[in-house]
């Protein structure tokens, strides 16, 4: 499924059947910036800050010296356009583990499976070039449809903290969720045709 390739930059960058992984850098803060902008996309992400175009910049110079992280962005194969961005944070490499970020921009995009298979494409990177063990993230609980995303790749809910989130004069619960190496290898062992 995950192949990695030699980009228009002679930058390497992973693909899969509709999407493309591709190194987060300085050139991709205005997408970044716009993204933030977005009602819906601050509401899914709990982004309560403002941030400056400045400010992203900056966000984006500093992640690029951080060797506990991979940040890549999210784009349409085939209309070289970004969609979203996903990350891999706080990589532990003693105990082999890391936190996950992704988020898919636009509503329009949203729904579409861009997310499930950039998520793939990145598990098979995470366990097989990376050799992590276990992968985790939180999802606000009013986000159904990243939860559906999630299980359908593998990730378990593992627990609930409640009440983390103050948004729209609310509080709002977070599910933790958690994929082990050996839960990704079984599920795409079970996706295998075996011939007879």
């Amino acid at each position: 499924m995950e192949r990695i390739v030699e980009g228009k930059a002679n930058k390497r960058f992973m693909e899969g059947n509709r999407i493309i992984l591709r190194p987060l850098e300085g050139k991709h803060a205005e997408f970044f910036y716009e993204s933030m902008q977005r009602q819906e996309t601050r509401r899914l992400t709990g982004t309560q800050r403002v941030h400056s175009l400045e400010g992203v910049r900056s966000f984006i110079e500093s992640v690029q010296k951080d060797a506990s992280r991979v940040d890549l962005v999210i784009f349409h194969k085939e209309e070289e356009r970004p969609l979203g961005e996903l990350a891999l944070m706080e990589m532990d490499p003693f105990n082999r583990h890391a936190l996950l970020r992704i988020a898919i921009d636009r509503p329009e995009d949203r729904g579409k499976g861009y997310g499930s298979e950039a998520l793939e494409v990145l598990l098979e990177y995470a366990f097989g070039v990376l050799q992590l063990h276990r992968i985790e993230l939180e999802v606000f609980a009013f986000n159904a449809s990243a939860i559906r995303a999630y299980e359908k790749v593998g990730f378990k809910k593992e627990g609930i903290r409640r009440e983390v989130l103050f948004y729209d004069h609310r509080y709002h619960d977070a599910h933790v969720m958690g994929i082990l190496e050996s839960d990704y290898r079984a599920l795409r062992r079970a996706e295998i045709p075996v011939d007879v």
